[in-house]
Parts: C-alpha cells; structure tokens; sequence
C-alpha cells in the first residue's frame, strides 16, 4: 500500500506492539501528530510538559514493563531537551527508540529555524542513531532501530526524521514484530573452568546488578544461591530480584551499601559477578577492592570484561542462558563455616535511631511499605532521598525500584513514575524525592492529573541539596556553598494549584495517616515531609577508601 512517512512512522510503531508513547509536538513533527490523530484508537499519545519528562517516562514505562519506551520529540530545543533522557537510559542499559523531527532535507545545514545537529550530539549516548534521508528506508531504520534497542545490551536508539521525509510517499509493506535473539557464547570448557572455580571456593560471594533484570534471570540467580549456598551483594540496579529479607540477602554494595555487603567483599575467596558492572560507586578502591579473591565475570557485553576491575574468568553471552547452562555443573554445598561467618557479618550491619515524635527517612520509607500495596513501584530522584530509598526500600519483586544510577539525573523520578504507572496500571506508584530534585520535575504533577494518574510522591524536604551539602561537610570543612535552598514553596497550596491532593506532615503518626487519605484518594498527592537537614546516609565510604575507613556516625 502507498504511503506517506508520517503513516509509515505508526504503522512501524504498531507491528511492533508499540500502544503508547510519550512526547511532545513541534513543527518538524506535525505530520507524524497528524497521523497520531487518526490512530488513537492504536496508540496513545501521552503529552508531558517537557520533553525530558517525556524521555524519563518512557524510560520508566520500559523499566517497569520490559518493553522499548518510545518518545518522540520536534527539531532542535524538542530534540536537545531529550539528551539527558536518553543519556540516563544509555548509562543504564534501557531500551529506547527516540524519534526525533528535523528540517527538510535540502536545508540541513543551513542553521534554519530549531535546527541542530541531533545525530552528532546524541552519538556519544546511544546505542545507535540514525538519520533518514530517502521515505523507502523509513520503515526498516525504524524496525532496526527496535532490534538494535533490545539486542545484547539493551540501550537507546535515536531516529531522525526530516519534515519533508513524513510527507513523501512510497510503498509500504506491513511486516511482523521484530525478533530479538541473543547470542550466547560460552562453550563447555569455558562454562567447566567458571563451574570448578566456584565448586572448589570455600566462601563464594555473588554481586548481580541491573543485567539480570534485564535479561530475566531471575530464578536462575536464585537458584545458584540456594544450590551452592552462596550468599549476595547487589548493586542499586539489582535491587528487587531478591527478596529484602531473604537470609542470603546482604544487600546492597557501594558508596552507601550495606556494612555486611562491603565486609563480605573483603572476607570473600570468589567473587561471582553477575550483569554487573563494577563502576566507581561499587569499587570506588579497585586496587584494594577484593583481598586476593579471584574474580569471575558473566555479563552479555564483552567490554564490561576488565574494563574497570580485572578478573581471572569471564562468560559473555546473555546471564539468563549462560546460567541456565551453568546450573546443571555447580555442586550442591553446605558451606557451613562461611555461612556461619555471613551470620557474623550480618550483625554488624548499620541500624539507624528510631524515634515517634520526628520524621526520620528511613522510618518514612519503611512506614511507606508498611502501608501500601503488596504491587508496588517505587521511582526515586538523586540525592541523598536515592540513597535511603535504596536502603529501606523493602523490594520483593524485580523492576519495582526505579532510578537514575548511572547517569544520576536530578528530575528522573516523576517522569519514570508516569511511565511505570502507564504500563502497570494495576499497580501503586511512588514517587520519592527531595526538594531539590522536585523543583526540577514538578512540571510532571498536571501530566498526571490530566491522565488521572494516582501517583503519590513522598517530598522528603531538608531545605537543601541534602547529598552535595553532606559531601561538602565531610571534604568541605562544612562550607555549605549554594546548597541550603531556603525554598518557600508551600507544597499543599502547589498540589491544589495544579489539581491534585497535597499534604504537610510533621510526625510518623501524621505521615501514615496522610498516607493511607492519598492512597484511598485515588489522585495525585504530594505529601511533604519536613526532615533534619543534618540527616546523614550512612553508612558512607569515602571516595577511594575501604572498609576500615567506613563512617557510620
């Protein structure tokens, strides 16, 4: 059938189960929102009040559901307003198709109006990018574009689309879902020498990370644990695929980690790492990360392999199927002397003051979860609120903790909250933030009243940029430079302003009861939490040091 782009754009979007996206109109676009008139009944548009929060939303739509978010934005501001979006996606391994309008072909170049060099400045954060020149290879960029976002390491695809190519016409032809198959590589002996290596391993340790969400391992991960008795660390990406009280949970491992998780690293013989790279937050000392334990690697990208921390064994292929394959050669273990050891461990860990007559974070958090439904998403900012929310956050479900970690953007939360409400309906979405970071995305509350989306955020408001301000006391000597806000924003008035539900607690018994209003409401709320702007996250490593050096008071 003959076609013209702008039809070709949604008849791509819908064989390949596309039935929402997010974005924002434009000139460049018009076309392509001209068609998306005529095709709601296919695919819902839903209109952000700003083109990051569109790319944040379908980012959280894809961490949630495990499909590829799309966003589509206008030429130059439309298509620089998505960067930081499609950079946090990129840092973490998100699958995402961006679809951006550009000028016609023949005034590419000539610095027309809202035109930028779109594929140059989003080269260093995608996956892939592409820019149509000619409508007969629209549909099939389109359609790489998808394959490329999902195959091997998943990650954001941009497509750049000129006005004059939605208008031009050719033929279309429909074809099915773009199949994604992973390669899986390791052969027998490569999966003989990783099996012998943790068999013979007296204290075994395994770290997983944002890889095993991704690729579904989520059962094979715990089935290794309980067959070779190998306890676990994770890094905030893995967040969720164990339970928070499972006994071989040691939880997470960092910066703010957990004291048992950093103590178990260095008591460890092997560690097993599983898609999970070892940035600076995890091992922020690599020299001194592990103490003359070997190292094994399993992830699907081979350039994660001793590009940070060297390691003495590697599996590259898909962590699902390499499991799958590995599971069958690991001996069942008792381990009884490291499990008497973990036990140890474990009861060092950090435990923060309680109190019944101040608003503490993690007695926030651990009310919040006390309260809500067992279908939870939590969506965070990035700040000290991260932090704490990676801490208490009592996940028993993967993708139900959403949140900026490599890129670590500011405004993240509400948008990923949108987007993770809109692909599970069925669940409770929170949103927790601080001051500092709601400034920069409350643009999102109106999206969400408009679509009548029940999403609650948790404003734990310190009156200052709480985690700079921290770094600043403990290398600043306390020179708080631009870091107390000093914001006079009166939460309750901004949520009735915009049309939602908004609350100002002062106490745990005003929190819960707050709370339980917001979740009968079924409307967005805000619910304002004045905390102690000397609130610290603890446990805390400093940059370039080790255990010894942790502080916890």
């Amino acid at each position: 059938m003959m076609l013209n782009g702008a039809q070709i754009v949604i008849e791509v979007l819908a064989e390949q189960g596309v039935d929402i996206i997010f974005g924002y109109p434009g000139g460049a676009v018009l076309n392509i929102y001209d068609e998306l008139f005529d095709n709601q009944h296919r695919i819902r548009h839903i209109l952000t009040s700003h083109e990051q929060g569109a790319a944040h939303a379908a980012d959280g739509y894809s961490r949630a559901t495990g499909k590829t978010g799309v966003v589509l934005a206008t030429s130059g501001p439309g298509a620089t307003n998505l960067v930081t979006g499609i950079a946090t996606a990129f840092m973490d391994s998100i699958p995402m198709v961006a679809i951006t309008g550009n000028v016609n072909t023949d005034s590419i170049g000539k610095d027309c109006f809202q035109e930028v060099y779109t594929v140059g400045i989003t080269l260093p954060i995608t996956k892939h990018n592409f820019v149509v020149r000619d409508v007969t290879k629209l549909a099939d960029t389109l359609r790489e574009a998808f394959r490329i976002a999902k195959t091997g390491r998943p990650g954001p695809v941009l497509v750049d689309i000129p006005k004059d190519i939605t208008v031009a016409r050719c033929e279309f032809y429909p074809q099915k879902t773009v199949e994604v198959e992973n390669v899986y590589v390791p052969d027998d002996q490569q999966l003989n020498t990783v099996a012998e290596a943790i068999n013979n391993s007296e204290r075994p340790l395994l770290y997983y990370g944002g890889g095993v969400i991704s690729s579904g391992a989520y059962k094979q991960i715990l089935d290794l644990i309980k067959r070779g008795n190998i306890p676990a660390i994770h890094s905030v990406m893995g967040k969720g695929v164990m339970a928070y009280d499972d006994p071989m949970n040691l939880g997470m491992i960092g910066m703010h980690g957990s004291v048992a998780a950093m103590l178990a690293v260095k008591k460890t013989d092997l560690l097993i790492a599983v898609g999970a790279r070892f940035s600076d937050r995890t091992a922020n000392n690599g020299e001194n990360f592990v103490n003359n334990a070997k190292i094994i690697q399993i992830d699907i990208d081979d350039c994660e392999i001793n590009k940070n921390i060297p390691v003495d064994h590697s599996l590259i292929g898909d962590v699902k199927k390499v499991l799958e394959s590995l599971l069958p050669k690991i001996e069942t273990k008792k381990r009884t002397l490291w499990m008497e050891e973990i036990a140890d461990i474990k009861k060092q860990d950090y435990t923060p003051t309680e109190t019944e007559d101040k608003l503490k974070p993690h007695q926030i958090i651990e009310d919040m979860y006390q309260l809500c439904p067992e279908k939870l998403i939590v969506t965070t900012d990035v700040g000290q609120h991260q932090m704490w929310a990676a801490q208490y956050c009592k996940s028993k479900r993967p993708r139900s903790f959403l949140t900026s970690a490599g890129l670590g953007a500011m405004g993240f939360g509400y948008g990923a909250a949108i987007g993770a409400k809109l692909g599970c309906p069925d669940h409770t979405v929170v949103h927790i933030t601080g001051d500092g970071s709601f400034h920069m995305n409350m643009n999102g509350v109106p999206t969400a009243v408009t679509y009548k989306l029940p999403i609650i955020t948790i404003v734990l408001n310190n009156n200052a940029l709480g985690m700079v301000r921290q770094l600043q006391k403990v290398y600043c000597k306390s020179r708080f430079s631009s870091t107390l806000l000093q914001k006079q924003t009166d939460y309750v008035k901004l949520a009735d302003a915009f049309g939602a539900l908004g609350f100002r607690v002062e106490t745990p018994k005003e929190f819960k009861a707050a709370l339980k209003e917001a979740l009968k409401s079924n409307k967005s709320c805000i619910i304002e939490c004045p905390i102690d702007c000397e609130e610290q996250v603890l446990p805390m490593m400093p940059a370039g040091a080790t255990v010894e050096d942790i502080i916890i008071e």
